[in-house]
């Protein structure tokens, strides 16, 4: 059976203070300026990691160690990672939807996403109850776990008193509608505070896919290179480092970025073998 997580439980969290886990990781370069603090709470919802095309269920198990691995060992090592320095990191593990629940119609899949939410909503709430203890609050997501954090922002944080809590939310990887809230305003730079900060990354050149070429809607594209949302050019030079596959190694000046319509363009990562990366999404943010 398909438990619904418990969230006084640690092992129901994939990141949490109380436990060591892998968003506790710091990469060797950066570990000798790092001066960890707890000023301020992020609350991360990870991206899809129930991926598999063999896979029967529509949502995941609580208890799966395989996918609870994949997930550890990719969002919570290389995303959530990144806060670790001056914030507490919770994630909650939660009944994700499968890949596929994006490519059916949304009807259909809309209990899918409904039962991942449930989950989210109530480790969210007993964070609030337990854990928060009145400091500010960062949301971070990416990809569906963008899908939950807008869900949550405007349930918890639009036009509530929480919404003077929220320092920023970084909601990456799926599109953000310019007008989705009427009081959270989109990040004007980067001292922006009480905002959200989104966009999606693709090779630059490559044509987007119909889904979001024919998009009737402008979505929040914030060029994080330069925290402006103009369509200039900025270049690596403005990129301070990036860490890709191999977590201990910092790599300067990474990419270039513009904003290119609904998305945001990248040149490829600069590294050893670059000519030989194919890859049209580009998901190292």
């Amino acid at each position: 059976m398909n438990r619904k997580p418990d969230y006084s439980n640690l092992n129901d969290w994939a990141a949490h203070p109380w436990k060591k886990d892998a968003s506790d990781s710091v990469p060797k370069p950066l570990r000798a300026s790092y001066t960890p603090d707890s000023t301020v709470d992020v609350f991360f919802i990870h991206p899809t990691t129930l991926t598999g095309t063999d896979a029967v269920e529509w949502n995941a198990a609580i208890d799966d160690a395989t996918i609870n691995s994949k997930t550890d060992r990719s969002s919570i090592l290389y995303q959530a990672s990144v806060f670790n320095e001056q914030c507490r990191v919770f994630a909650p593990r939660y009944r994700q939807a499968h890949l596929r629940a994006f490519f059916i119609d949304k009807e259909t899949a809309q209990p899918y996403f409904d039962t991942a939410y449930e989950d989210i909503k109530n480790a969210f709430v007993y964070y609030l109850e337990h854990l928060n203890g009145g400091r500010p609050i960062i949301i971070a997501s990416h990809s569906q776990g963008t899908l939950h954090a807008a869900r949550l922002l405007k349930e918890f944080f639009e036009n509530k008193p929480l919404q003077n809590k929220l320092v920023c939310a970084y909601i990456i990887g799926l599109p953000v509608p310019e007008d989705y809230f009427a009081s959270i305003p989109s990040c004007k730079d980067s001292s922006s505070t009480g905002c959200i900060v989104s966009w999606r990354t693709f090779k630059r050149g490559y044509t987007e896919p119909r889904f979001i070429a024919t998009e009737n809607f402008k979505a929040v594209v914030i060029n994080p290179l330069s925290w402006t949302t103009d369509t200039l050019l900025v270049p690596a030079a403005k990129n301070e480092g990036a860490i890709l596959l191999n977590f201990n190694k910092l790599v300067p000046h990474a990419v270039n970025a513009n904003i290119h319509h609904n998305v945001l363009w990248t040149s490829k990562p600069n590294v050893f073998g670059k000519n030989i990366f194919h890859q049209k999404e580009l998901s190292y943010w």
